[in-house]
């Protein structure tokens, strides 16, 4: 996937040396954007192996509202338990696992008073705007709450996306990322975009069209900095391909949305080069 080792470039060829909250320390760059056009492949990075199905349980997490970090570990997924553990959680005077106000809660359940559901469920209102106005400008959902940034350990990095249904047949999805660890976190981002692309569209009777990747601050962090030599050192392979599998077209609309499950999914063609490890910074 050309794009994402073209981000990389970017930070390497313009990019500074930055102080940040973890202490380890970015070669740091602001300001950029790719595109990929889902209709040519599923962009899932190929010059290392990305574990897809990590990639659609923790979208899935975050569509049914729950911030509960031990129910995503229960499906086998634990991306975010460091800043699950009692250490992280006590300092907001939560109990181990419960995250607070991050991404699922925000997008079901916007302006309202953790953990209560009294909020605006901004993905009902997305899906009802796009089945009514499918025009509209304002089909937009937010990660960003300044009321409550500060009452999490992380709050939400990609914080606001935007689609555009193109002569109501084509859907095209931007998402605007504030903060992009560009060697762990850019390749989960850029899949699980894509994957909710597919899925509205799927649901809404549309066909996929472009997503388009829009960065603020993206980094690489000092201790990925061998990694992404190695993986630059690698050469792309063909995309895959994702299937919906549904044959009886019964995920439609909101409640088909929330009732996708991984075996609805189905990744066609994904050949990878090996796993790069490499430690996330908390």
């Amino acid at each position: 996937m050309k794009q994402y080792h073209d981000l990389l470039k970017s930070i390497l060829a313009n990019g500074t040396e930055h102080t940040d909250r973890t202490g380890v320390g970015t070669i740091s760059h602001f300001g950029y954007q790719t595109r990929f056009d889902l209709r040519a492949g599923f962009p899932l990075v190929t010059t290392k192996r990305v574990p897809f199905r990590w990639v659609a349980e923790e979208l899935l997490w975050f569509l049914s509202g729950d911030t509960n970090e031990a129910n995503l570990r229960a499906r086998g997924v634990d991306i975010w338990a460091e800043w699950a553990d009692a250490e992280h959680t006590s300092r907001f005077g939560r109990e181990e696992g419960d995250l607070g106000p991050v991404y699922g809660y925000l997008w079901r359940s916007f302006g309202g008073d953790y953990p209560e559901r009294n909020g605006v469920d901004q993905i009902a209102r997305l899906m009802g705007e796009i089945d009514n106005n499918p025009n509209s400008r304002r089909l937009i959902v937010t990660g960003w709450d300044p009321r409550v940034s500060d009452k999490v350990d992380l709050p939400p990095c990609h914080t606001l996306f935007q689609f555009k249904v193109e002569r109501e047949r084509t859907l095209h999805c931007q998402l605007y990322q504030r903060s992009a660890d560009a060697f762990l976190g850019v390749p989960f981002n850029i899949s699980s975009y894509a994957l909710l692309t597919h899925m509205i569209a799927h649901v809404c009777r549309l066909e996929v069209g472009e997503f388009i990747y829009t960065l603020g601050d993206y980094h690489i962090y000092k201790n990925h900095l061998a990694q992404v030599e190695e993986l630059l050192r690698r050469e792309p392979l063909p995309l895959p391909r994702l299937e919906i599998k549904d044959e009886e077209n019964r995920l439609r609309g909101l409640e088909g949305l929330l009732e996708f499950r991984f075996e609805h999914l189905n990744l066609i063609g994904y050949r990878s080069h090996a796993k790069i490890a490499a430690s996330v910074a908390v």
